[in-house]
């Protein structure tokens, strides 16, 4: 018998605003609320907040925390102090993907903010190989988790934040603070290329702070997962479970420049060995030069020969075109190089494109 589909602290709101709901990694979540193309514009455009409660949140703390995370997560956390974040990768011994993370670094301990159907094999993971002094907590079932996203995300955050700090953080930097009155880390992070806030605050005070967003002049649009699919995929943010897997390591992925392959890594020699032989497929972006929507699975095909597959596809609400991502041979993984996209029997032409597809600036304030 199937397990029931856990909800976020938001469930009642989300019905009460006509979301479309689904399952998603073992949670009924927010697909849409109105249509994708407008939340995706509102996001592109102004602001828009999504619930992302279902996101994991594994704590670690000790004086041994701090070389055990360094020896066992891809990234050099030696680059980051307390107030910053860092992507970076767990894998396993051979190099395949456990999942890809956000590590922040926060003054008694690291927050590790991993995807939802992965939150069992991290926390193991992690729990399996801690060494004495550092310890391994897993906090998800106690934090809501709002995303913030667009260049407006400013002006219905501003009157919400118990200081300034929240509205002086540069990309990829954390700080502790109040929202709505409610004791929250406010990160200058999120999943769609537009510069925004992922707000992290105890289940109980969740509601409040969606309220409190959602009530001022400058209320953001409530935006499901199928805009962040689309919103993420416009600039190439790879999704796990699709582009990223226990399948293939980092390399193939080309997420080598989160791996500090002189560091001492689990996974790390086959990382290494992989870069020096140079990987036998490559994750691309491409375009489609004619009408079609590509999905995951669709074979790619150069030469009339079969090159690859589509492992994530969409319509770009933004270039109102198909685009994908998709692992290919190396030798027509360039852009600029021709594809044709099998859809249904249908060969559609492509091409493969640079990263971002679209260009944003998550960077800049807004």
């Amino acid at each position: 018998m199937a397990s029931a589909l856990l909800r976020t602290p938001l469930h009642d709101r989300h019905r009460a605003l006509g979301a479309k709901l689904a399952g998603f990694a073992g949670w009924e979540m927010p697909i849409v609320y109105t249509t994708t193309r407008a939340e995706h514009r509102a996001v592109r455009e102004r602001s828009g907040l999504f619930d992302v409660s279902h996101m994991g949140q594994i704590e670690v703390t000790g004086p041994a925390a701090r070389e055990f995370l360094d020896g066992t997560l891809t990234n050099d956390l030696g680059r980051i102090g307390p107030g910053q974040g860092q992507y970076t990768l767990l894998l396993q011994e051979d190099g395949g993907v456990v999942d890809d993370l956000i590590v922040y670094a926060l003054l008694d301990r690291f927050l590790i903010v991993c995807n939802a159907a992965n939150v069992d094999p991290v926390r193991t993971s992690l729990t399996d190989r801690a060494p004495e002094g550092a310890e391994v907590n897993d906090r998800s079932a106690e934090v809501a988790m709002l995303a913030l996203q667009g260049p407006a995300y400013e002006a219905p955050l501003a009157p919400l934040v118990g200081s300034p700090a929240p509205l002086a953080l540069e990309y990829f930097e954390i700080t502790e603070d109040e929202v709505a009155g409610v004791p929250a880390l406010v990160a200058r992070t999120g999943y769609t290329g537009e510069p925004g806030v992922e707000i992290m605050c105890p289940v109980s005070g969740a509601g409040r702070v969606w309220d409190r967003l959602m009530a001022g002049p400058d209320a953001p649009e409530p935006a499901g997962l199928a805009a962040r699919d689309t919103l993420r995929l416009e600039v190439g943010y790879p999704l796990y479970g699709q582009d990223l897997s226990r399948e293939r390591t980092p390399i193939e992925a080309g997420l080598a420049w989160a791996c500090d392959l002189e560091g001492g890594f689990v996974g790390v020699e086959e990382c290494r060995r992989r870069k020096a032989e140079g990987p036998a497929e490559r994750l691309v972006m491409m375009k489609l030069l004619e009408p079609g929507i590509p999905r995951p699975g669709c074979a790619v095909l150069a030469g009339g020969e079969p090159v690859g597959e589509v492992t994530s596809g969409t319509l770009s609400p933004t270039l109102d075109v198909g685009i994908a991502m998709g692992y290919l041979r190396p030798d027509v993984a360039s852009p600029g190089t021709d594809v044709m996209v099998d859809i249904r029997g249908k060969q559609k032409a492509g091409r493969v494109e640079r990263r971002p597809l679209v260009q944003t600036s998550p960077t800049k304030a807004g």
